[in-house]
């Protein structure tokens, strides 16, 4: 099920990214005494009260501005608020209402979303006659916080989590392959999907970010099943240096966080992007089986050894999951867009894979003698047992005697020969270590 999206908005300078932090736990978004600092939407995950949701850090709304700046802070922030589930509306306690704050009450009732209002700064008490001008909003009972003092958080987390659907989300039957076609704008995510169904099902342009909105194509080939979420860009009104698709990523993680498969599209005449490396990662870190597919493979001249050096460079730049397959297409040329629906179900059922807890435990027994585990001031680690505790992501306990004897490179080496026995190709699998009292 996916997790719900939480978007923090309002205009400038209200706070919005010291409370994100806050709640963060850490300085992730920058936060300075001026307006329009936090340019660029960040996001992080969050749990209360047994509650997953992902929180949006947003740039500052200035309706009615026409700085450039402002204006992509704008759309931004609209990207946002079309994709969250529930908004909080940040408002300053310290400055009182503003005009500025009406435009932005006006654009958040248009969304049908639940909206709550938050008056931020409340950290003496002269400011809390401030909190019922905000009643003027028409949004409800505005909640009083400090984000610098962190008094109120806990009852905004609180109505925020009240604020979820119970509603599980996709109705698709259980056997339907959900697959999310993610990447930058204009890579021909779109193109891609439409090739394979044969017909324009999804609007197809040159210009970037003609998909306004996640769309669900399902999609049945024989007894397989399949649903494609083409995943929004953000059309370019101006030519800025602003990065325009980092505006996209939060349609791609609302995407990746429904999907069993992730179809990472790359644009073979630009190569990967930084854009490219975090949407890839964070389909690695929710577990999702991925294929890496390179389009517009038609428009590179070849030369001999072209497909393995490039794949070499992807390799490289996606070092994290050398497990997912590479594959080189044109969906203008249809060439190799067949060997894409053939690898979804490959990797889907790679993702669903079981492995037998004594099977696993032989296979470990062997990488033990091959290779014994590491050892400081004397002491080994010392591998009891390990089992299967899920799949999709497979997911893997070793029972050990002290944890801290645990290394990243043994696990690497225990993770590749659970990988060479039992394939587990196109997807990521992870490995925990619990301690168990026994023999030193």
């Amino acid at each position: 099920m996916p997790k719900p999206v939480v978007a923090v908005v309002g205009r400038p300078n209200v706070g919005k990214s010291t409370f994100f932090n806050k709640i963060a736990g850490k300085r992730i978004s920058i936060v300075e005494d001026q307006p329009g600092v936090t340019r660029d939407r960040i996001y992080t995950e969050v749990e209360w009260l047994n509650n997953q949701f992902t929180l949006i850090d947003t740039g500052g709304i200035e309706p009615k501005s026409d700085d450039i700046i402002l204006s992509q802070m704008k759309r931004q922030a609209q990207v946002a608020i079309e994709t969250a589930d529930v908004i909080i509306f940040m408002v300053d306690g310290k400055e009182g209402l503003t005009a500025s704050d009406q435009d932005v009450a006006n654009m958040l009732r248009k969304t049908n979303k639940p909206v709550i209002l938050v008056v931020n700064k409340i950290d003496a008490q002269h400011f809390t006659g401030n909190i019922y001008d905000f009643y003027q909003l028409g949004l409800g009972d505005p909640l009083a916080i400090s984000s610098v003092n962190g008094l109120g958080l806990g009852d905004l987390l609180d109505e925020i989590v009240d604020r979820f659907s119970d509603d599980s989300g996709d109705d698709y039957e259980e056997d339907r392959i959900k697959v999310a076609v993610i990447g930058k704008p204009n890579v021909g995510k779109s193109s891609i999907i439409n090739t394979i169904l044969g017909e324009e099902r999804v609007i197809v342009s040159d210009i970037a970010g003609t998909t306004r909105d996640a769309i669900d194509t399902p999609f049945t080939q024989g007894e397989d099943k399949y649903v494609f979420i083409d995943t929004a860009g953000i059309r370019r009104k101006s030519r800025i240096n602003e990065n325009v698709e980092k505006y996209s990523v939060i349609r791609s993680l609302t995407a990746i966080e429904r999907a069993e498969v992730c179809l990472i599209v790359i644009d073979a005449t630009e190569g990967v992007t930084e854009q490219d490396t975090k949407v890839a990662g964070y389909a690695h870190e929710q577990g999702k089986a991925s294929i890496i597919v390179v389009n517009k493979w038609d428009a590179i001249e070849k030369e001999t050894n072209t497909m393995n050096t490039y794949t070499k460079e992807i390799r490289n730049e996606l070092s994290y999951m050398p497990y997912a397959p590479i594959l080189f297409v044109s969906a203008k040329t249809k060439q190799r867009i067949p060997q894409i629906l053939e690898t979804i179900k490959f990797v889907s059922n790679q993702h669903a894979l079981r492995v037998q807890t004594g099977v696993l435990n032989d296979i470990i027994g062997e990488a033990i003698l091959l290779n014994q585990p590491p050892s400081d001031k004397g002491r080994r680690l010392k591998i009891y047992y390990g089992t299967q505790v899920a799949v999709r992501p497979p997911r893997f306990v070793f029972f050990i005697n002290d944890r801290e004897l645990t290394h990243f490179s043994y696990t690497r080496y225990l993770e590749n020969k659970i990988r060479d026995a039992f394939g587990f190709e196109g997807t990521p699998i992870f490995i925990e270590y619990r301690e168990k009292g026994g023999d030193e």
